[in-house]
């Protein structure tokens, strides 16, 4: 079994995921602004329990997954942000690095989304070994897009895709790209 991941940085904790985390997770963030861009409120809890799975699966297969993020002064559930490798079905770069997040409502605004996604840069490029990581989203989902652009991504049109489940919805998937030497230049 490979080691337990923790990580803090300023104001947050990023941590595995342990069994009871997966229905307050739910609880917490299957709300219709959370899930707004990502189909819509779930009616049970079957498909989170499905991606609680495959989160699992990321952690063990590849050393990292979108880790759940918790408020160091209280321990408060805000969400996650982490890392995986590309796996959808139409995307044109399969197995590339992903970063991605996803946070509560009352977490909005005060920049804990930047603060997570910033440490998980660092382990990408500098613990993980990754030369190139992307992020995705769609045209819509501007906070999750504006992110991406304050982090200093670049979004890459030649990456767009039609996902089968999100674009019929809400258009192609988009992607924005950061590069371990990018990274370093902003972080100099």
């Amino acid at each position: 079994m490979s080691k337990t991941f923790r990580l803090e940085t300023e104001r947050l904790i990023l941590r595995d995921w342990r069994d009871e985390d997966r229905d307050r997770f739910h609880q917490i963030m299957n709300t219709p602004a959370v899930m707004r861009w990502l189909g819509g409120v779930m009616e049970t809890p079957d498909k989170w329990h499905a991606a609680f799975e495959r989160l699992q699966r990321y952690a063990r297969d590849f050393g990292h997954t979108f880790w759940l993020v918790e408020r160091r002064s209280d321990g408060e559930l805000l969400g996650f942000c982490g890392l995986k490798r590309i796996n959808y079905e139409d995307a044109p770069n399969q197995g590339m690095c992903e970063i991605g997040w996803r946070f509560r409502e009352s977490a909005w605004g005060q920049g804990f989304a930047r603060e997570a996604a910033t440490a998980c840069l660092d382990l990408a490029f500098d613990r993980f070994g990754y030369d190139e990581v992307t992020a995705v989203t769609v045209s819509g989902n501007e906070a999750s897009w504006g992110l991406m652009l304050r982090l200093g991504m670049r979004e890459r049109p030649d990456l767009a895709y039609k996902d089968r489940e999100y674009s019929p919805k809400y258009g192609p998937a988009r992607q924005w790209v950061m590069t371990k030497e990018e990274w370093d230049a902003l972080s100099a």
